[in-house]
C-alpha cells in the first residue's frame, strides 16, 4: 500500500507513445516475469502509469509484484481515492485498499483465471470496475492443473468445465457448497465496491467448448446467488469479429455480426427502467452495425454511471481482455474529453495512460491478436471519431437537462458574469439557481439548473445585447494557485505550453458571488470533439510508425485501402493526389 508522492517522469509524448506500442507488439506482459530488459521496460511503463494517475487523484497501491495476486494484472494495482487537489472531496472513496485486498484474496478464485473484480476508475465517488466472468467448475478445482491446456490465447480461452457427472448427488452437494463459498466472496467484494450494475458482453449463457461448459456468468447462476444485482446481458462480439473489420479495410459501418450463429445463446437483457431516457429501440440491436452497436452499448454505460444513485459499475466479458478494455477504455475517454476525470491530463497523456493501464498491463494479448488479423485494439482508438458528438457526454444530462427552451448553458454563463455584483439585473429577468456537484477529479459540473425566463422577448433581447460585446468567462491554468492548493506529498499539476491543447487548459469561473465555484471546468461540444480527434490522431500516427496496418487486397483500381492510404498520407509518405 502506497499514496501517490510525486512520482519521477519516466518520458512523455509521441516518443514514450511510440515505446510503449513496440513493448506491446512484442511481448506478451506477465505481472510473473520478473527480470531483464523487458521487465526495465514494463517498469518504466508502470511508474509513468503512476505519475499520470497522481496528477489529478490520491491513490493507494496493491502490490502484485510476483503476479501473486493475479497473473496477468498489473504490479502495481491502483486504488483510486480522491480527487488531489480539494481539502474536502464530498465524492471520495470509502474503500479502505487493506480490506479491499483481503476481500480481493478470498475472492480471485471466483472469477475466470482469477481475474477478480477490479476498480479502474473513479467517478462521482463511484467505482466503475473491470473483470472476467465467473469461474466454473474445473477452475476451481484444478487452476494450477489442465486449466490453460487448450487456452489458444484467445478471448474464448478454456477456463475448464463447470458440470461433472450429473449422477453423483453427493458431488453436485460438495460443488454447490464450494460455488457458495467463492462466489460469497465475490459478492461480498463487489458490495464493498458499492457495485450495483454488472454489464456482460459475452453473446453465451455459457461458454462451451468441447462440449462442455467452460465458463459461468451471473446471469445464468443457478442458485441466483447475484438476483440482489442490476444484471445486463449486453452480448457483443468476440475479437474473432474483429478479423471482419480488418479484412474489411478497417471498416466498421455496415459490419453486422451474425447472431444465428449456434453459440450465441444470451440475448440482450436491460431492465426497462435502465433504457427509458436513451430513445434507442433495443429489439433492433441483431440489425445494427458494429459502429451503431458500440455507440449504444456506450450511452447505456454512461447513463448508468450518470444516474443519481451512488452504485458502481462491473463490466466483463469471458477472460476480461479484449470487449472488456475497449469499454473501459472508451468510457475513460470519454469522461476525460468531458473534463470530469483526469482533468490536467494532456490528450498524449490520456492516451499514455489507458493503452497502458487499461490495455497492455491489464494483459491484452496484442501480439497475438496482431498474428490473427483480429484488431479490436486498434479499433478503440479509430472508434473515437464517432462519439465525438454531445450525445455521448456525460455532463449533457447534468447541465443541460433543466435549461429553459432557447438557452444554452455557455449563454446562462455570460449572463451571470454580465451582471455579477448586480442581483437586480438578474433577477429582473431570470430566476437563477445553480448547484455545483465536484466530480471525481475535481472538476465541477452543474447538477441542477433552474431558470425561469420572463419569455422571448427577454431572452431577445438579452441575446443582442450580448452579441455586440460578449463577455469571455475563460480562466487559465494560471488562476490555479487561487482555484486549488496541492495537498501536502502530491504532485503539483503544472501549466501546460502545449499549442494543441488550449481549450484543456481552461477553466470557467462564475463571478465573485455564493455561487462561485472553484476550479469548475465547461467542455463543450466542439471542445469535446477536438480532444477526441486529438487523441486518435495521435494514437493513428503512433500506431502507424510502430505497428502498422496489414494491406488488404487491392481493389480493382489499383488502389490502396482507405484508411491505410490515410495513414500514409498522414504521417508525410505518400502525396495526397497519388493512390
Amino acid at each position: 500500500m502506497a499514496a501517490a508522492r510525486g512520482c519521477p517522469p519516466a518520458g512523455c509524448g509521441d516518443r514514450a507513445l511510440a515505446e510503449l506500442l513496440l513493448e506491446f507488439s512484442r511481448a506478451q506482459y506477465r505481472a510473473k516475469d520478473g527480470g531483464g530488459a523487458a521487465a526495465a521496460k514494463v517498469d518504466r511503463i508502470e511508474r509513468r502509469c503512476l505519475e499520470l494517475f497522481g496528477r489529478d487523484y490520491r491513490y493507494s497501491v496493491i502490490s502484485n509484484a510476483h503476479g501473486e495476486v493475479c497473473a496477468h494484472y498489473p504490479r502495481h494495482i491502483v486504488l483510486l481515492e480522491r480527487d488531489a487537489g480539494v481539502g474536502r472531496d464530498p465524492f471520495e472513496s470509502t474503500v479502505q485498499v487493506g480490506k479491499l485486498q483481503d476481500l480481493i484474496n478470498r475472492s480471485k478464485m471466483a472469477r475466470c483465471r482469477g481475474r477478480f473484480v477490479c476498480p479502474v476508475i473513479l467517478y462521482k465517488g463511484k467505482h466503475i470496475c473491470r473483470s472476467a466472468t465467473l469461474a466454473g467448475w474445473g477452475e476451481l478445482y484444478g487452476r494450477t492443473g489442465y486449466n490453460y491446456i487448450f487456452s489458444g490465447g484467445s478471448d474464448d480461452a478454456w477456463a475448464d468445465a463447470e458440470d461433472i457427472s450429473e449422477e453423483d448427488s453427493a458431488l453436485r452437494n460438495a460443488d454447490s457448497q464450494l460455488f457458495d463459498k467463492v462466489r460469497g466472496h465475490d459478492i461480498k467484494l463487489l458490495r464493498y465496491l458499492s457495485v450495483r450494475y454488472i454489464c456482460d458482453l459475452m453473446v453465451e449463457n455459457k461458454k462451451v467448448k468441447f462440449g462442455l461448459n467452460v465458463t459461468s456468468s451471473e446471469k445464468v447462476d443457478k442458485a441466483q446467488r447475484y438476483a440482489d444485482f442490476t444484471l445486463l446481458s449486453i452480448p457483443y462480439p468476440g475479437c474473432e469479429f474483429f478479423k471482419d473489420y480488418k479484412d474489411r479495410d478497417y471498416t466498421a459501418e455496415g459490419l453486422i455480426f451474425n447472431w444465428k450463429q449456434d453459440y450465441v445463446d444470451a440475448p440482450l437483457s436491460i431492465p426497462v427502467s435502465l433504457t427509458q431516457s436513451l430513445n434507442i429501440d433495443w429489439s433492433e440491436y441483431q440489425s445494427w452495425d458494429l459502429v451503431q452497436q458500440t455507440q449504444n452499448y456506450l450511452k447505456l454505460l454512461i447513463s448508468i454511471i450518470n444516474s443519481d444513485d451512488d452504485s458502481g459499475l462491473l463490466v466483463h466479458c469471458i477472460s476480461g481482455w479484449d470487449r472488456t478494455p475497449l469499454f473501459i477504455s472508451l468510457l475513460r475517454l470519454s469522461l476525460w474529453a468531458d473534463g470530469l476525470i483526469h482533468a490536467s491530463l494532456e490528450p498524449s497523456e490520456i492516451l499514455y495512460l489507458t493503452v497502458a493501464y487499461d490495455w497492455f498491463l491489464f494483459g491484452h494479448m496484442l501480439v497475438d491478436r496482431l498474428s490473427k488479423g483480429e484488431e479490436i485494439f486498434f479499433f478503440c482508438f479509430n472508434f473515437l471519431k464517432h462519439i465525438t458528438s454531445e450525445e455521448f457526454s456525460a455532463v449533457k444530462s447534468q447541465r443541460r437537462k433543466s435549461l429553459p427552451p432557447g438557452f444554452t448553458l455557455e449563454e446562462i454563463c455570460m449572463l451571470k458574469q454580465r451582471d455579477r455584483g448586480s442581483t437586480t439585473s438578474l433577477s429582473s429577468d431570470f430566476s437563477l439557481g445553480m448547484e455545483s456537484s465536484p466530480g471525481a477529479a475535481g472538476s465541477f459540473t452543474y447538477e441542477a439548473v433552474e431558470l425561469m425566463p420572463a419569455g422571448a422577448q427577454a431572452q431577445a433581447a438579452w441575446r443582442k445585447s450580448c452579441a455586440s460585446s460578449p463577455q469571455a468567462v475563460l480562466w487559465s491554468r494560471a488562476q490555479q494557485s487561487e482555484d486549488r492548493l496541492p495537498s501536502a506529498g502530491m504532485v503539483e499539476v503544472k501549466s501546460s505550453s502545449s499549442s494543441s491543447s488550449t481549450h484543456s487548459d481552461n477553466f470557467l469561473r462564475i463571478g465573485s458571488s455564493p455561487l462561485e465555484v472553484p476550479r469548475s471546468r465547461l467542455v463543450s461540444a466542439s471542445d469535446r470533439e477536438s480532444r477526441l480527434e486529438e487523441v486518435r490522431s495521435s494514437f493513428l500516427a503512433s500506431y502507424s510508425r510502430t505497428i502498422g496496418l496489414k494491406a488488404v487486397p487491392p481493389s480493382p483500381s489499383g488502389a490502396i485501402g482507405g484508411l491505410l492510404e490515410q495513414f500514409v498520407r498522414g504521417v508525410g509518405l505518400r502525396g495526397s493526389s497519388t493512390l
